[in-house]
């Protein structure tokens, strides 16, 4: 399971000209899931990212995670974040899980942080979907459940 997560100032997400998702200041996290990812791999992610030293403490070192600020997050399923374009020019998306797995997936990551007391919004899965986002910083980190970078 891979995620790109990013500080932001806010973020949103629209579906067919309606706001689906919204968040003020946090992270804007856009999850992939691979075949074969378990339950495990979700909650990985979920701790990394509630966890994520990213944002600035009274020093301005980034010292503290989104729930010392006070932040909230925004999930966003991205099955592209699984792409393959090490031949040729068009990704094989081949180690993207299909619907139903990739829904449990994002489910899972997204019920996830909801238990960690922070304020979830989403996307709509499956859906063609808008992203806007004030990045902060900007700050951009990539996870991976099965640590291959």
């Amino acid at each position: 399971m891979r995620a790109v997560v990013q500080r932001v100032r806010s973020a949103s997400v629209t579906v067919d000209g309606q706001v689906v998702g919204r968040i003020d200041r946090g992270l804007l996290v856009l999850v992939g899931v691979e075949v074969g990812d378990r339950p495990e791999d979700a909650e990985y992610l979920v701790r990394k990212i509630a966890s994520l030293r990213i944002f600035a403490d009274d020093q301005g070192k980034m010292n503290c995670d989104v729930t010392q600020i006070g932040g909230n997050v925004l999930v966003v399923s991205q099955f592209t974040l699984l792409g393959d374009c090490r031949k040729g020019n068009r990704p094989s998306f081949v180690r993207a899980e299909g619907p139903d797995g990739g829904r449990d997936g994002y489910r899972r990551c997204c019920e996830g942080l909801a238990r960690l007391g922070l304020t979830v919004a989403t996307g709509e899965f499956g859906a063609d979907m808008q992203v806007e986002s004030i990045n902060d910083g900007p700050v951009t980190i990539l996870i991976d459940s099965r640590r291959t970078f």
